[in-house]
């Protein structure tokens, strides 16, 4: 597990080595379509669609407590990428049924990944699909498909032929995409070639949710102890060092805004982090189950 990829950052360091039992995964991430049947089953409510309470934002004003996620917003012109709050905004009325806003719908989308999700409600999707939500550890080993210490789930090289192999940005990031893979946004699952595995969309289209809590330490703690890691659960607790009275799960496998530009970590080592009550339009997930 992990990266020693320059454009990698320090919590995807050191390498080590990890062993996990058999286990069976989801070829794609969960689609609207998918989700569609659970919400319709279960009358299930998303996180996004639920008004934000007055006691968990003290001091908010009345007005902004409205229900919403968040959706990415290139701004006008090139700026500095020190600051992300310049390419993201909060959107009245986003979710995953109308994942650019209120005017928008899922017409022609059901194949799409479902997005606007939270930990809460992919955990709660799984369960009602007779799965779970994969460790770190899982969904690495799975996404690597077999290969030993690549950089990409699929080789060396990114664009092998000149071949896009998976949902990314092109272009000057964040103002400009050239959409030189076709899609600004999300695509549908299996738009581009599984990995070995026969699992679609390990690099790139959207963040994925695993069990793991972030620790940035995580992976050193885990080299520390010399020996073989097997079926790691992740850390007790979650710490980042930037935020350290958020709690966070991690993220895998980067989205169509990952570029060598600013985040390459559609590389399989890479990992991201989130809030578990916050979704977004650039994250989904997908599930596993044991091998009976």
């Amino acid at each position: 597990m992990g990266s020693e990829e320059p454009m990698m950052s320090d919590d995807a360091r050191p390498v080590h080595r990890v062993a996990v039992d058999a286990f069976w995964m989801d070829a794609t991430e969960v689609t609207n379509e998918q989700f569609a049947k659970f919400a319709e089953a279960t009358r299930y409510v998303t996180v996004a669609e639920r008004t934000p309470r007055a006691e968990d934002f003290p001091g908010a004003p009345p007005e902004n407590l409205v229900a919403g996620s968040v959706v990415f917003a290139a701004p006008p012109k090139p700026v500095p990428l020190d600051n992300h709050f310049q390419w993201w905004r909060y959107e009245k009325g986003a979710n995953w049924r109308r994942p650019a806003g209120p005017k928008s719908s899922l017409e022609g989308r059901m194949k799409f990944p479902v997005v606007h999700v939270s930990y809460e409600d992919a955990a709660a999707y799984a369960t009602w699909a007779g799965k779970r939500l994969p460790t770190e550890a899982e969904w690495e080993f799975a996404a690597r498909g077999g290969l030993d210490r690549k950089a990409y789930v699929w080789g060396d090289e990114f664009r092998p032929g000149g071949r896009y192999m998976a949902n990314s940005f092109q272009g000057h990031f964040p103002d400009k995409n050239t959409v030189d893979d076709g899609y600004r946004a999300t695509a549908a699952v299996r738009s581009f070639p599984p990995n070995a595995f026969g699992l679609y969309d390990v690099a790139g289209n959207v963040w994925e949710w695993v069990s793991d809590w972030y620790r940035a330490d995580y992976y050193k703690t885990l080299a520390a102890s010399g020996a073989v890691s097997r079926n790691p659960q992740g850390p007790p607790d979650s710490f980042d060092p930037s935020e350290p009275g958020t709690k966070k799960r991690v993220h895998k496998g980067g989205s169509f805004l990952c570029t060598d530009q600013y985040c390459a970590r559609y590389m399989p080592g890479g990992r991201g982090k989130g809030e578990p009550d916050t979704g977004t339009d650039h994250l989904g997930f997908r599930c596993v189950r044991g091998v009976s």
